[in-house]
């Protein structure tokens, strides 16, 4: 690899897209017979304006949250808990018996706590000191 040349920057679409393409070809051959991972996410919408919304994926026998979010101004009011619900339940017709997410402390570890998900390990002074990375997991 004399000629190989490296390149180091900030957002390459190209670059995500070619690494999502051949992780999922090398995926797919470690695991013949599962389905392929498939996106899932949950919009909530009120007066044409998106008030919660929780984005992750599917695979096999788990699934994932890598986002989720509810609006200021309405917290509190049980739209995140039934964005939640509406991911885990289509994680279950999917056949998923597990969700993964993860929570910095000064982000939302408790609600999701709240609605069952108990935490399995956490990284001490990520993303800065006196913050967390709380990772989670849900039986379904």
């Amino acid at each position: 690899m004399t000629d190989a040349v490296t390149t180091v920057g900030k957002a390459d679409p190209a670059l995500d897209q070619l690494l999502n393409d051949e992780l999922d070809a090398f995926n797919a051959a470690a695991t013949s017979g599962v389905a392929p991972a498939e996106e899932l996410t949950v919009r909530v919408e009120q007066g044409g304006d998106v008030v919660a919304g929780v984005s992750g994926w599917t695979w096999g026998k788990a699934a994932g949250i890598g986002m989720t979010w509810v609006h200021e101004d309405h917290r509190g009011t049980g739209v995140g808990a039934s964005a939640m619900a509406a991911f885990e339940t289509e994680a279950k017709l999917r056949g998923c018996t597990h969700v993964f997410v993860t929570s910095f402390t000064f982000q939302a570890p408790g609600f999701y706590q709240r609605l069952g998900y108990r935490e399995i390990f956490r990284w001490e002074s990520v993303p800065t000191a006196g913050s967390d990375d709380v990772h989670m997991r849900k039986e379904l």
